[in-house]
């Protein structure tokens, strides 16, 4: 009984310490530069206003990488010819869109028609926990077609990602708004 008793006043007299104090809850700060706009200028049959904060890597065929390493994100855009083949390619950047059904929650489609520049297309913005959170693609009709698709370089968790997709979004907006086509 004894040895009990000591125990119980070891173990109140050690246990008493400061007050515990309740801390606010934390809020993430996330703040990304202000976007700034460069035009890209290559031999490839199109040219778009990119962030400068986006590393562009140039790939064969006019294929290009924009890489964001503050947000561990890359927009790859793939340029194609447009033949007989517009029906197909139209079919093909929808169905890699609606493949992310599975795991988006939501799909938001936005047309672009800008019939001044010739440029037609469609900006898909990406709900849930989708392996890409945007995808886009404009076309001239007659020539040209460009397709893009962003992708961060982690697991998908929309929540977390959420303030740096808004801001990838507009860059992608951006991109389909001042995409104009040299016709070589």
């Amino acid at each position: 009984m004894r040895f009990l008793l000591i125990i119980l006043l070891a173990v109140t007299f050690f246990s008493c310490g400061e007050d515990t104090v309740v801390k606010p809850s934390a809020k993430l700060r996330l703040d990304y530069p202000v976007q700034r706009y460069e035009r890209i200028d290559s031999t490839c049959p199109f040219t778009f206003e990119k962030n400068e904060i986006a590393l562009l890597e140039e790939r064969p065929n006019c294929w290009i990488n924009l890489h964001y390493p503050q947000m561990d994100a890359s927009l790859y855009i793939t340029y194609q010819r447009v033949g007989n083949n517009l029906d197909s390619l139209l079919y093909d950047a929808q169905k890699l869109t609606y493949d992310h059904t599975v795991k988006a929650n939501s799909i938001i489609e936005q047309p672009r028609v800008d019939s001044l520049k010739n440029v037609y297309g469609m900006f898909y913005a990406l709900e849930g926990d989708a392996a890409t959170q945007a995808q886009f693609y404009v076309t001239d009709s007659t020539r040209h077609f460009l397709t893009g698709s962003l992708y961060f370089n982690t697991k998908p968790n929309y929540d977390s990602l959420y303030p740096a997709i808004v801001y990838l979004q507009q860059d992608i907006r951006k991109i389909m708004e001042s995409i104009s086509w040299r016709n070589n």
